[in-house]
Parts: C-alpha cells; sequence; structure tokens
C-alpha cells in the first residue's frame, strides 16, 4: 500500500520538491512530480536545471523522448516513468495514479486555499486506510 507524507509549512515548495527529489535520487529511486499545468511544469524543470552542479538531478519532462530512460519526471503522465517510487503531488486533488506508487508526498504551504485543499486530500487517503505521517516545517519557537 502506498504511503503517505504531508509536509506542512513549506516556505518554498519548489525548493523542498528539490531537496526532497535529490534525496531520493540518493537512495536510487525513480520520481514522478506530478502537475497538471505544463507552465508550472516547465518552472520545475528550469529550477532543477539551475541547481548547484553538485546537486543536479538527471530529469525530464513526461513528454520528453527520453523520458522511459529517466529517473526522475516531470508533469502529468505515470506511465513514462520506468519504476512507480515515488510521486510529489503538487496539484490540489488527489492523484489518479496513486495507488500505482510506493510513496506519496503532499507539499503544503501557510497560504489558506493550499492549506484548505490538503485537508481534502488528507481525508481522502485517511478515508481509503492509506497510511499517513506528517512532517511540520514550521519553525519551533
Amino acid at each position: 500500500m502506498t504511503r503517505i507524507s504531508f509536509y506542512f509549512n513549506a516556505d518554498d515548495p519548489l525548493n523542498l520538491t528539490h531537496r526532497l527529489i535529490g534525496k531520493a535520487r540518493q537512495q536510487g529511486l525513480h520520481c514522478l512530480i506530478y502537475t497538471d499545468d505544463a507552465a508550472r511544469a516547465t518552472q520545475i524543470d528550469q529550477q532543477l536545471w539551475c541547481a548547484e552542479p553538485l546537486s543536479f538531478v538527471p530529469h525530464t519532462l513526461c513528454e520528453d523522448a527520453n523520458a522511459p530512460e529517466t529517473p526522475v519526471l516531470i508533469g502529468t503522465q505515470p506511465d513514462s516513468l520506468a519504476r512507480c517510487d515515488l510521486l510529489i503531488n503538487l496539484t490540489a486533488a488527489p492523484p489518479v495514479c496513486l495507488a500505482r506508487f510506493d510513496r506519496l508526498i503532499e507539499i503544503v504551504t501557510r497560504d489558506g486555499a493550499d492549506r484548505a485543499k490538503a485537508r481534502e486530500r488528507y481525508r481522502h487517503y485517511q478515508s481509503l486506510g492509506y497510511p499517513i505521517e506528517n512532517h511540520d516545517l514550521a519553525p519551533v519557537a
């Protein structure tokens, strides 16, 4: 069954995504950064290309011809990924391909609308019996 992790109070979702993908790649995992917005997929792609040389992660968009050989994909096509190890959901809805992945990560900002949508996803996953772990990224006072 897919393990689900929520990361709450993220200041910069794209930076956190990059860090999490870097850790996943160190473990040899194949990852999909799931988004339903082509502009956001391109933004994530550009951010990963601009990373420091030592933190570079091999990646491409799902539509790219090299997608089947690339360990990190960005977009909406989970079938392009060779192995379904990790899905990072950057959409407002639960991904339909969730059950195919070993692990799902949800990143939640402090924005009220984002938090409300995350609560809906949380309840949805909970109602289906998925194990959920929470990580609060807010600084400890």
